[in-house]
């Protein structure tokens, strides 16, 4: 947390930043030459940024409705190995994190800037629910290690590599000085989908 709160403090001090803090503030007066940001002008930017970003949104509800569905309840509770036994749910976890980390970090490299494939992508991940169902389920082969460890990696991985995409390219949908409070709002977005996730989770107990 110490570090989080120091590489917070120095970002400002690098260049990127400056200029787009520069070019947010040059927005930003520009718009006010037009007339003061009044309480109900602030509020029709707001949902007029809601309204532009709404599919993205979407898109980061379903990507953490369906992983806090499965990961870590389903995880850790319901599969099992005769040969792993209690290191099983651990390893598993470890692989999720493992990978959702190198999706996070594949947007350095790689970033998806259709939009339509991006959202599509995250409602292809509904999938996983017949997916880890077949693992309790289905054919044997499928309830082996195996599929179950292949499919939690995948499951990180794009959990790690979408949410990254849908939140660098929402605020690029609006303008600059509204930026800002479209990643607010993504958060929000991604907010209602960890609560409705963790709600469905409860599914796989029941």
């Amino acid at each position: 947390m110490f570090i989080c709160m120091v590489l917070y403090n120095l970002a400002d001090k690098l260049p990127i930043m400056k200029y787009y803090d520069e070019a947010k503030i040059q927005a930003v007066a520009a718009e006010e030459d037009n007339g003061p940001l009044t309480g109900s002008v602030w509020r029709s930017t707001v949902w007029d940024t809601v309204g532009t970003i709404k599919w993205y949104g979407f898109g980061m509800v379903i990507i953490y409705v369906v992983t806090l569905a499965i990961f870590p309840g389903y995880i850790t509770e319901d599969v099992h190995s005769e040969l792993l036994k209690d290191w099983y749910p651990i390893l598993l976890i470890t692989c999720f994190n493992v990978f959702d980390l190198v999706g996070k970090s594949l947007t350095a490299v790689y970033l998806l800037e259709n939009a339509k494939i991006a959202i599509g992508s995250c409602i292809a991940r509904l999938l996983f629910f017949p997916l880890f169902l077949g693992c309790l389920h289905g054919p044997k082969f499928f309830r082996t290690e195996i599929p179950v460890t292949i499919l939690t990696c995948i499951l990180g991985l794009t959990n790690g590599y979408l949410t990254s995409v849908l939140m660098i390219l929402a605020p690029k949908t609006v303008k600059l000085q509204h930026a800002e409070t479209a990643g607010i709002v993504s958060v929000l977005f991604l907010v209602v989908g960890l609560a409705a996730g963790s709600i469905i989770a409860w599914f796989w107990v029941i």
